[in-house]
């Protein structure tokens, strides 16, 4: 099998030649890049499997891209020096999967690469209900679509698994650090529990009729998130 492929992205050669290197140690294959305006190109030839993106970018931000990437986009670890909570949510707002914070550790970022990638495969599907229905909601778990009020609903990998995992459980109760251990293979201890909140957010804007009075994904306030069937 083929080593999967990372595109990095930083106009600072010192943070793409550390990130390489530790990146190819790990076994992948990296093409470094050094301009937002280059991604789509070198996504294009490269094929990556993932992408390390800076933020602050000459010729076009890391959020830019995202942006302008639709649904089946390649996942996306964001890297930034802003420490505000506003922009962090805003690149997870845009579909990104994760973010590092500089300065970071490199093991801490090929951890978290190999974490996001494991993440993007499909969640194991039970073979005694791939087909969920419920009243205007219908989720075929092999094919990965949802459909809603008779609509196809264009969700992200991370979204449907959410959505797949709280509906095979309907009426439990899941903290956001239950969901990131189930859902995102992951812990708060690494990964900021608002990634939850925001994919939560998403996902009522695309299946809920109302997204303020929620039908499916309900609020269970001090608890976390439960899928009322």
């Amino acid at each position: 099998m083929a080593a999967p492929k990372i595109l990095v992205v930083d106009d600072e050669p010192t943070v793409r030649e550390v990130v390489a290197q530790y990146l190819a140690r790990d076994g992948y294959q990296v093409l470094e890049v050094d301009r937002g305006d280059l991604v789509e190109a070198a996504v294009a030839k490269f094929q990556p499997d993932l992408i390390v993106l800076d933020i602050m970018l000459p010729g076009a931000s890391g959020l830019d891209f995202l942006r302008n990437s639709g649904p089946g986009r390649v996942p996306v670890i964001l890297l930034t020096a802003r420490v505000e909570e506003a922009d962090r949510v805003l690149g997870l707002e845009l579909g990104a999967d994760d973010y590092v914070t500089k300065p970071f550790s490199p093991r801490e970022l090929v951890a978290r690469v190999r974490t996001v990638l494991r993440r993007a495969n499909p969640l194991p599907v039970s073979p005694t209900a791939t087909i969920l229905e419920f009243d205007g909601l219908h989720l075929d778990l092999p094919a990965r679509e949802a459909t809603a009020a008779g609509a196809l609903v264009v969700l992200t990998a991370k979204e449907f698994d959410l959505l797949a995992f709280l509906a095979q459980a309907p009426r439990q109760v899941f903290s956001r650090a239950q969901l990131l251990q189930h859902v995102w293979d992951s812990s708060a201890d690494f990964q900021d529990p608002a990634t939850v909140t925001v994919h939560v957010r998403r996902l009522r804007n695309k299946i809920e009729a109302n997204p303020e009075q929620p039908r499916w994904i309900t609020t269970v306030w001090g608890v976390g998130y439960r899928f009322e069937p």
